[in-house]
């Protein structure tokens, strides 16, 4: 299932500049990483993010996205991905950069449907997803997937729409995530699953307004936090698990 593993992870997806430390306790954690290449068609903050290049359908198909493709695709074809050319080229500006930020929640997709790449859209409706569609085109980068029925996020109206589908959702106030560039990054993209019951954040969540509530809410949810640099939180657009170590 796509940013849900069913085990302990054994490959993940990160940006090309991920902090050394943090790929370094990854390793650490049995996780062997795999890096993005720039995408020079974005603008510098994002041009490396997986979750705007890229979307694990799940299982073995990744769709990626045409400015990588050619890069890329060798790399995750040795891992025994199919993967798929997207139809869409990225662009630099909204929403010509949002084609593969969509947000899989089990079995809900939550995206600006009008700006979702076709190929994308014809994936998850093989997979039998529901298409669910929203205002926000940074799906992904907007949420924190806990598990099938749990998320936490900034976006109000994506908090109110999941809950409408049964997701429970914890809102925390914008801001407090570090993004080079922009004024600041969101809790998706500074966060990925490394386990079934462990997430993994890019920094410290303590660091937060909200960090000890936070804490306390991860928590009481029965999950693990690995915090994988201990400064403060920075989105590098989401450590996407790809593969589980076998039982």
């Amino acid at each position: 299932m796509p940013f849900i593993p069913d085990g302990k992870v054994s490959l993940a997806m990160l940006d090309y500049r991920i902090n050394p430390v943090i790929e370094e306790n990854l390793n650490k954690n049995g996780i062997e990483c795999i890096k993005t290449v720039r995408c020079q068609e974005l603008y510098k903050a994002v041009d490396g993010h997986p979750d705007m290049l890229m979307l694990h359908i799940g299982g073995k198909r990744i769709v990626l996205a045409p400015n990588i493709y050619e890069a890329l695709t060798p790399v995750l074809e040795k891992k025994g991905f199919a993967v798929t050319k997207g139809a869409t080229w990225l662009v630099r500006n909204y929403p010509g950069n949002i084609a593969y930020n969509v947000l899989k929640v089990g079995d809900i997709a939550f995206h600006n449907l009008k700006y979702t790449d076709p190929e994308v859209r014809k994936a998850l409706e093989e997979e039998n997803s529901v298409m669910i569609d929203v205002r926000q085109g940074y799906t992904k980068c907007s949420v924190c997937i806990l598990d099938e029925r749990t998320i936490i996020t900034s976006d109000r109206k994506i908090s109110r729409i999941a809950e409408k589908y049964g997701i429970e959702s914890f809102l925390i106030k914008p801001g407090g995530i570090e993004l080079k560039g922009l004024g600041y990054g969101f809790i998706g993209g500074a966060s990925g699953l490394i386990s079934r019951k462990q997430i993994a954040f890019t920094g410290s969540i303590e660091s937060l307004n909200e960090g000890r509530k936070l804490v306390d809410f991860i928590n009481n949810k029965g999950f693990e936090i690995i915090t994988l640099f201990n400064e403060k939180l920075t989105d590098y657009g989401s450590v996407i698990p790809l593969k589980c170590h076998s039982i």
